[in-house]
């Protein structure tokens, strides 16, 4: 049986992907959910004037279920990485990272904000390099 730090070698790369992941999107939803008044007055402002406009609750309430959820399965893949040696649940919370990454970009490029959606693209290629750390 191999030692806890056998284990963080052998694994490296992917535990820190799936920290990264963690870090990233449990800070995000935890803000979502803290400052939801204020994310709503953002959402309202940045997607005022397109057809997304009035959808602002439903949008974030998504999201914030798609961050929660990249972040604790993040968590059960690091878990999972020491306890069995296995990527199966890191390799699906960086599939389900991987989707809300698009869906905010898709937000970013309804609302004409490709400063942001070029952030949000950075974001995606880091996500695709660690997905293919998991496969």
């Amino acid at each position: 049986m191999d030692t806890l730090i056998q284990i963080a070698t052998k694994f490296a790369p992917q535990l820190l992907f799936l920290a990264f992941l963690l870090i990233t999107f449990l800070t995000s939803s935890i803000d979502k959910i803290m400052d939801w008044n204020g994310n709503i007055a953002y959402f309202n402002d940045h997607f005022g004037n397109t057809f997304l406009k009035g959808k602002s609750n439903l949008m974030l309430g998504f999201l914030t279920l798609m961050e929660a959820t990249a972040a604790i399965l993040a968590l059960i893949g690091i878990i999972q990485i020491y306890l069995h040696q296995s990527l199966e649940i890191g390799f699906w919370a960086a599939v389900i990272s991987a989707k809300t990454l698009l869906l905010m970009l898709l937000g970013q490029r309804i609302a004409k904000d490709y400063a942001g959606a070029m952030t949000i693209a950075v974001y995606f290629g880091i996500a695709l390099y660690g997905l293919s750390l998991l496969f």
